[in-house]
């Protein structure tokens, strides 16, 4: 076991996986547990031997959210948030990776664990998941803030109040029907299915992959005006790159692109 039940692992073709390691507490995070997820995070999002990244749950639960009994040891009245609003890193350190992130989804994904799996950028989940964000049950808001801005914006302001309301679960036939979920299978073909999806991304330029990942998220927040702003400056950067000289190169030779993330 490493570090506070958060295990990292680079496999052989630029996979990195993320598994949140404490099946006898159904992966509940404990403040060390959140510590050590964010590191790890971050760690991928900075290791170029890691093209892709997934993230899972061991024991057939994603994760069951913050760990109340670890919780409780701080009084709320003193307890303190994470960071400030302006690190990002802290509170939406999926969103911040610079990767692609798969989340592969099996059991439950509550409270925290459903805000992480908001964070992911596409979700393969198990025909046993289930999401809920809680929050209310506890007096609480979305605690990372994924809740309440992300969730409404891949599913819709009203199906996201609902489930914000009544703290109730998100099936994993529903999450695919409204398009939550991008894919489901079973319990047994989770990892094989999140790689496989995996894969299809690393026949991309990571250049471009990293780019598009910014002005997708960012764009969710700017005008349009600001995001072709963003746009313009960033294609222009594209132009002048390693990766598109060589997806040029490529093509016209009939071979496989060697991209270089550059």
């Amino acid at each position: 076991m490493t570090a506070h039940h958060i295990r990292f692992e680079i496999e052989d073709d630029a996979i990195g996986v993320i598994t949140i390691d404490r099946a006898e507490k159904r992966n509940a995070m404990t403040y060390a547990m959140l510590s050590a997820f964010i590191d790890a995070v971050r760690q991928a999002g900075e290791d170029d031997r890691v093209r892709v990244l997934i993230i899972t749950g061991a024991g057939g639960t994603f994760c069951a959210g913050t760990d109340l009994a670890d919780l409780a040891t701080i009084p709320g009245e003193t307890r303190g948030v994470r960071g400030g609003a302006h690190e990002h890193d802290v509170w939406w350190p999926i969103v911040a990776c610079p990767k692609p992130v798969i989340g592969a989804i099996d059991g439950h994904a509550v409270g925290m664990g459903a805000e992480f799996s908001s964070q992911c950028d596409v979700r393969i989940i198990t025909d046993r998941a289930r999401f809920a964000w809680n929050f209310a049950h506890r007096g609480l808001v979305p605690d990372t803030g994924a809740g309440s801005w992300l969730l409404p914006r891949l599913i819709g302001p009203s199906r996201a109040l609902r489930l914000l309301y009544s703290g109730g679960f998100l099936e994993a036939a529903e999450a695919r029907e409204i398009g939550y979920a991008n894919d489901i299978v079973a319990p047994e073909a989770l990892m094989d299915a999140a790689r496989a999806e995996a894969r299809r991304y690393l026949r991309s330029s990571p250049f471009s992959l990293r780019h598009m990942k910014t002005l997708v998220w960012r764009g969710l927040e700017r005008d349009v005006a600001e995001h072709m702003q963003a746009h313009v400056e960033t294609l222009s950067a594209c132009f002048k790159s390693a990766d598109h000289k060589e997806g040029v190169a490529s093509f016209l030779e009939k071979r496989p692109a060697k991209f270089v993330g550059r």
